[in-house]
Formats: C-alpha cells, sequence, structure tokens
C-alpha cells in the first residue's frame, strides 16, 4: 500500500530561543507549503511555543522530543502531555535511543509514555534500534522485537494507527555511518512483520517506519525509495533548513 512519507527533524539538545525561531522561519520558507510530505520539527522544550508561532500557518507540524507518563505532580524538570499540548504540539518523540543510553529509557517506561500521549490526544514516534554489538552478536532481530513489542503492549489496533515507528540504528547515529538501503529496508520489513503478529497484516502495512540514522541530502533519496522506508527522523541535517529540504525534497 501507499504510505504518506513522513520526515521529522529532531534538534535534540541544539538551538538558542534567536537561533529556533530563525531555523524555524527556514523550515517554514522551504517546505512550509509541502502536502505531498508530512513535515514536523521537534525542538527543545524551551522553543516550543516560539517555534510553533512560527510555524503554525504553514503544513509543518510540532512535535516534542520527550515527555513524562504523569499528568502533573512532583516530578521535577519533567514536562506532562498536557503542557504539550498547549504549546502546539503535536508528535512526541518516545523512548529515542539516548534516552535509552543515558536516561534510562526502559521498554516500560517507553510503552506507558505512548500509552499517556495517545491519551491526551497526541501522536508518538516511538523509536527502536539495535547497538552495533547487538547487531555483531546476531542479537539484533532479539532486541527491535522485544522493543516494539514492549512499546506496543495492551494498545488497541485504533491507537496503534496513530503510532510512527523510527528505526534507529544506534551505530548510525551521529557517527556518521549509516545503515544501508537495503539494511535499513530489511530491519523494516522485520519490525513490520512483528507488527503482523501483535495485530494483523492491514495494521502493519498502515503503520509508518522511519529510518533514523544519520539520513542526509544525499543519502535521502536512495533510503526514502526503498519499500517500506516510510520517511525519516532526522538529527544533525535538521539544524539547517537547506540540508532538511534536501531530505524533504530529495533530487
Amino acid at each position: 500500500m501507499s504510505r504518506k512519507k513522513f520526515i521529522a527533524g529532531n534538534w535534540k539538545m541544539n538551538t538558542t530561543l534567536t537561533e529556533a525561531v530563525e531555523l524555524a522561519k527556514g523550515v517554514v520558507e522551504t517546505v512550509g507549503k509541502q502536502a505531498d510530505v508530512d513535515v514536523a520539527v521537534c525542538p527543545p522544550y524551551t522553543n516550543l511555543s516560539a517555534v510553533y508561532d512560527v510555524i503554525k500557518d504553514s503544513n509543518v507540524k510540532l512535535g516534542a522530543q520527550d515527555v513524562h507518563w504523569e499528568a502533573k505532580g512532583a516530578y521535577t524538570g519533567k514536562v506532562s502531555c498536557a503542557m504539550l499540548k498547549s504549546a502546539g504540539v503535536t508528535y512526541v518523540i518516545i523512548g529515542h535511543s539516548e534516552q535509552r543510553q543515558y536516561f534510562a529509557e526502559t521498554d516500560e517506561t517507553v510503552n506507558k509514555k505512548t500509552k499517556a500521549v495517545l491519551a491526551a490526544g497526541l501522536m508518538p514516534i516511538i523509536c527502536v534500534g539495535e547497538t552495533l554489538d547487538e547487531r555483531k552478536n546476531g542479537k539484533m532481530n532479539t532486541v527491535i522485537e522485544t522493543q516494539v513489542k514492549g512499546a506496543f503492549a495492551g494498545l488497541s489496533v485504533e491507537d496503534a494507527l496513530k503510532c510512527t515507528i523510527a528505526y534507529e540504528p544506534v551505530w548510525a547515529i551521529g557517527t556518521g555511518e549509516t545503515a544501508t538501503p537495503q539494511q535499513a529496508n530489511e530491519a523494516h520489513i522485520f519490525i513490520r512483520n512483528v507488527l503482523v503478529g501483535i495485530f494483523n497484516k492491514q495494521t502493519a502495512e498502515e503503520i509508518r517506519i522511519q529510518y533514523g540514522g544519520s539520513m542526509k541530502p544525499d543519502n535521502a533519496k536512495s533510503l526514502l525509495q526503498q519499500s517500506d522506508v516510510d520517511g525519516g527522523l532526522i538529527g544533525g541535517a535538521s539544524l539547517k533548513a537547506a540540508d532538511f529540504k534536501g531530505i524533504v525534497l530529495p533530487q
């Protein structure tokens, strides 16, 4: 089936308020009228409202980089779904490899966050992927299957269809290394087959799976041409509007 491509820029811990506004303006100018591809930008929390003011009249949507699963309370430093929604957020990245690596994210907390985001009427971008050691040791499929099943545990088909999965080979994030288009597609096909087992074939065919490992303008076209690569979760290349355009509209 034909799935609409979805390119999301993850700005990570980059951009001051002024820089974020300028970058958002550049994104709107270059791809803000794009209707054939879904586009989102995910700035740091401090810049969400200001970026929303820039993009709100364009086709670019706002995403957040993380969220806490509790609605409110004594959770210093955390941000709730309601807070994100009030800032104009549509999408929320959950379970990014850096959250798993540095901040004790687990499959259980990914599941809690996913359910909270869906309950709030927001749309999750759920990240899964293996480390280099896990790939070398033949554990890649087991790791990915465990992460996908953990994230989607207890979700209805209706909720699952609101989710996007981002496959992140951890060894290809910020390293300049990239999975070949064939490697990426094989992983995406495997993920889709896991979804068939959890739900059914039709549901699995409808869920979009982004590639999230050093996608750049010079490799975007070959990756996005693959049968099961439905877009990208873009890190470094999303910090320059021209580079981001080169991925949203690859030549």
